[in-house]
């Protein structure tokens, strides 16, 4: 019985994979492995050290092998064709590694990691980063869908590991909630495109719409118009972009600054290979609507930002109006679109984990938790701090000889050129508007006419404002010198946002690469 089946389907041919090609994927996910069997060992130099060390190495492993394997203008399909080694999935790729990294340092002293398990917390982060690097190479409706649960999920365990903490609980409750929304949204977006095409590939749907489906057809449309939904809830974008500002301030702050900048650059990232690659012929269709969407974002964030005395809240309606200016380079369409969103992309990361590093920092020593009287005199007592939050501001509200000011200005550029100059002129009354906030935080530190009291180690008996906190239950000492990785986080993406706004061909010519991967950009 079974020989006569198999005469009749014919051999079994199994798909062609390229291991070189999927080389940093599998370092990822086997550095998940590693560290969650590495976390059953007792001890805590196992959990304080060998975890991360070993979490942080796969990461390195990573960078190493994407370099290895990068070839500029080369797209090499694995995996039959579902997954895609280009230079966007691979540049947009490093962006993940290096967030992992900032966050495992942030990570170090965090009560989260005792509460979670260094082991079942690093699993999880590299676990999410995996999906993210499965997201942005992804060809395929099905590989799509997949990538972006394996990125969703473990964040939704992350956001509600302080079980402890009501906020916590609550953080990853609505963003497990929210985030279901979101992932069903899509869903039903791409089985629309599926049905109006015929295929899950992105190649042959960008072929079929246009020619043999038309562009009004009502499938298509409805598809498009709910995949943009379903992207828009995990970039945060306006009006999707409610559930953020809660999440950011009840979720451990080291996976907020991971949230901030993985799970932004990720959707982006498919927001560019779906609509600047897939769906490129129905531009003009959701073009408009696209465009809208980053204005309301550019509005809703900035306004939203003004009236937030917690930092995070702040840093969260922050990072909805920078959606909506890296959605213009995606509205746009054009091969400098693709290029200034993925220049962005690359600049938002140094300039918010910069500021989430600070925050974290004073967490931990202020009783004001995340509030902004929290850094009222930073510039006095802790300049070490101050100046990494003063760059990261001035670099998100687009000063001159930041990397934020080169970022915009090409988006700006990038606009006009593609036909959207009203979308210009809002990235800069945007910018302007975000003056408001960014400079009060600069003004609070250096302004202030309060004095900022450092704690420092003291006895049991000496009073409650000169002890010294426990964190993670190292009982580290209150003040900079107790948490060298994160004022070196935060020092080393300031110095990096600096370097890039005075000296950015390296990083532009990086992006001219990333953007080339499109072919089928205008």
């Amino acid at each position: 019985m079974i020989g006569a089946v198999h005469s009749q389907l014919g051999p079994f041919h199994a798909p062609h994979v390229d291991w070189k090609g999927m080389s940093p994927l599998l370092s990822v996910l086997g550095g998940s492995a590693a560290v969650l069997i590495a976390g059953l060992f007792p001890g805590r130099r196992t959990q304080r050290v060998v975890v991360p060390v070993l979490a942080i190495a796969a990461l390195i492993a990573a960078i190493g092998l994407t370099v290895w394997i990068w070839e500029p203008g080369g797209v090499r399909p694995i995996v039959a064709g579902a997954l895609s080694v280009d230079t966007l999935a691979l540049g947009v790729s490093v962006l993940f590694y290096v967030a992992g990294i900032a966050t495992i340092l942030l990570s170090l002293r965090s009560a989260v990691v005792r509460e979670c398990g260094a082991g079942e917390y690093a699993s999880l982060l590299l676990g999410s980063i995996g999906g993210m690097v499965l997201l942005a190479g992804a060809q395929n409706l099905v590989t799509i869908f997949i990538g972006l649960e394996l990125l969703s999920i473990p964040l939704y365990i992350l956001c509600g590991s302080r079980v402890r903490q009501e906020h916590s609980l609550e953080a990853g409750l609505k963003y497990l909630i929210v985030g279901s929304v979101g992932s069903a949204t899509l869903l039903y977006g791409l089985a629309l495109l599926y049905g109006a095409t015929g295929s899950t590939s992105l190649s042959v749907i960008g072929h079929a719409v246009g020619t043999r489906v038309p562009l009004d057809d009502p499938l298509v449309l409805t598809g498009v118009a709910l995949a943009a939904t379903g992207l828009a809830f995990k970039a945060s974008i306006a009006p999707f972009h409610t559930w953020t500002p809660d999440v950011y301030q009840g979720a451990p702050t080291p996976v907020t600054t991971f949230m901030a900048v993985a799970t932004k650059a990720a959707a982006f990232a498919i927001l560019l290979r779906l609509f600047d690659e897939g769906l490129i012929s129905d531009r003009t269709n959701w073009g408009p609507a696209l465009a809208a969407l980053a204005v309301a974002s550019i509005v809703i964030g900035n306004a939203g930002a003004i009236g937030q005395r917690s930092m995070k809240r702040l840093l969260a309606w922050s990072g909805v109006a920078q959606a909506g200016y890296i959605l213009a380079g995606v509205v746009v369409g054009t091969r400098l679109g693709i290029q200034t969103s993925a220049f962005y992309l690359a600049i938002y990361l140094p300039m918010n984990v910069a500021a989430f590093a600070v925050v974290i920092a004073r967490m931990r020593v202020s009783e004001r938790g995340d509030d902004m009287a929290a850094l009222e005199g930073l510039g006095r007592s802790s300049p070490w701090l101050a100046w990494p939050m003063t760059i990261a501001m001035l670099a998100l509200a687009g000063f001159p000889a930041t990397a934020g000011f080169i970022g915009k200005f090409y988006l700006i550029d990038a606009t006009v050129a593609g036909g959207y100059a009203w979308l210009g002129v809002a990235i800069v009354i945007g910018s302007m508007i975000s003056l408001v906030y960014y400079l009060r935080v600069i003004a609070v530190m250096w302004m202030s006419p309060s004095e900022v009291e450092v704690p420092a180690p003291a006895p049991a008996r000496a009073s409650p404002s000169r002890r010294v906190r426990s964190v993670a239950g190292w009982s580290p000492e209150a003040d900079v010198r107790a948490q060298p990785e994160v004022a070196f986080v935060a020092i080393a993406c300031a110095a990096a946002t600096v370097f890039f706004g005075i000296v950015p061909e390296p990083l532009l010519h990086l992006a001219r690469e990333v953007g080339s991967a499109i072919s089928s950009a205008l």
